[in-house]
C-alpha cells in the first residue's frame, strides 16, 4: 500500500476511534443520569436517558462497521490505535457494567410493582392463567361461577 494511502487510512481510522470514545464518554454520563432517574423514579427523565442511550448506541454501531471495514484494509492503522483501543474497551465495560446495574434496578422496581398488584387484586403470587383463546390473564383466588 503507498504511503499516502496508509497515512489517509491511518488518520481515518484514529477519527473513528476517537469518535468512539467520545460516544462512550457520552454514554457513561446518560447512563449515571438513567440510574438517577430511575431512584427518582423521574419518567420524563427515564425516557430521555432511553432515548439519548438508543441514539449513542446506534451512533457506536455505526462507527463500529466503519472500523471494522478500515481495520481489514489496514492492520498498520490498527495497531497505531491499540492503545486508544483498549482504553475504550474499558469504557465499554464500564457502560456494560453500568447498563446490567441499571437493568437489575428496573427488574427489582418491576418485581415490586407486580407483588403490590397482586395484593390490591388478591391474587397472591398467582403467576397467571390462560384463557380459553390463549391469552395470559392474571389468576384471581375466586372467581363467580354465576350470576343471579
Amino acid at each position: 500500500m503507498n504511503a499516502p494511502l496508509q497515512a489517509e487510512l491511518d488518520t481515518t481510522l484514529r477519527t473513528v476511534v476517537d469518535e468512539m470514545s467520545a460516544a462512550t464518554a457520552q454514554l457513561v454520563i446518560v447512563l449515571d443520569e438513567e440510574r438517577e432517574a430511575l431512584n427518582s423514579a423521574d419518567a420524563s427523565a427515564l425516557n430521555r436517558a432511553g432515548e439519548a442511550k438508543q441514539m449513542l448506541m446506534r451512533r457506536l454501531e455505526q462507527l463500529d462497521a466503519e472500523r471494522l471495514h478500515i481495520v481489514a484494509t489496514s492492520a498498520h492503522a490498527a495497531q497505531e490505535v491499540q492503545p486508544a483501543w483498549g482504553d475504550l474497551l474499558k469504557t465499554l465495560t464500564t457502560c456494560r457494567d453500568k447498563n446490567q446495574r441499571n437493568g437489575a434496578l428496573v427488574g427489582r422496581r418491576l418485581s415490586q410493582v407486580r407483588r403490590a398488584l397482586s395484593v390490591l387484586t388478591g391474587s397472591g403470587n398467582d403467576t397467571g392463567i390462560y384463557s380459553h383463546s390463549g391469552e395470559l390473564r392474571a389468576g384471581h383466588r375466586s372467581l363467580p361461577l354465576a350470576e343471579a
